[in-house]
């Protein structure tokens, strides 16, 4: 096992784990928050297990999810602006649940959760399909072009995944403001994949062909 990089996964998840919980709990004053411990739950504990099972079985991979630091101007623009979707949402859900404004039932916020595991499941499909995932735009060495499997409906599976689990996590916190507030995640998100495919049609031998094969970027017959 690689040990610089498992000290490197442990660190990053277990600040995903510190940050998150202080902007979820500062703001809504009490641990008593049941929906932020759930959040947490359904967060940290498949990405802490998915983290393992890569670092077992595709380290590379991993690598290349914990590298974070984009070259693109127009992407460190939108890694900034979803930062900032996500404290919003955050603390005003924190605020939501401390002075009882907009109140979800529970079996809503249950249904949220089992709809944020099922955006997890896909995601891990995706990343079964696809091993040039970084979490960075760029083309790999040696990269080629997938269009099995999911890629085979939607060009950015792995974008309607993302969605679904930021779209849902408000929902799981009780918080209808904060889902409004995620809405502006979809424009942001369509901005991103715009750039990318701009960067892979132009680097990517044969996304050009891919994409008029597979029409729909992410939701099919729809966008």
């Amino acid at each position: 096992m690689n040990k610089s990089l498992l000290t490197q996964s442990l660190i990053k998840f277990l600040s995903g784990v510190i940050i998150v919980g202080l902007l979820i709990f500062l703001p809504a004053g009490s641990f008593s928050y049941w929906q932020g411990w759930l959040l947490m739950g359904v967060l940290f504990v498949p990405m802490f297990v998915a983290g393992f099972i890569l670092m077992a079985r595709n380290p590379d991979l991993l690598r290349k999810r914990l590298d974070a630091k984009e070259k693109e101007s127009e992407q460190k623009t939108v890694v900034a602006l979803s930062g900032l979707l996500f404290i919003a949402a955050f603390i005003t859900a924190g605020l939501n649940w401390r002075s009882g404004w907009l109140v979800m039932p529970d079996y809503a916020v249950w249904t949220a959760a089992v709809v944020f595991i099922g955006s997890y499941l896909l995601y891990a499909e995706v990343l079964r399909e696809n091993t040039y995932l970084s979490r960075t735009i760029e083309v790999q060495e040696g990269q080629k072009v997938i269009d099995t499997g999911l890629y085979g409906i939607v060009r950015h599976p792995m974008y309607l995944a993302t969605v679904i689990m930021f779209l849902s996590m408000p929902l799981v916190l009780g918080s209808p403001i904060s889902f409004i507030i995620m809405l502006a995640y979809i424009p942001v998100i369509a901005n991103r994949i715009r750039n990318e495919e701009t960067i892979l049609s132009e680097g990517l031998d044969g996304y050009k062909e891919y994409m008029k094969r597979v029409k729909y970027r992410v939701i099919p017959f729809i966008w």
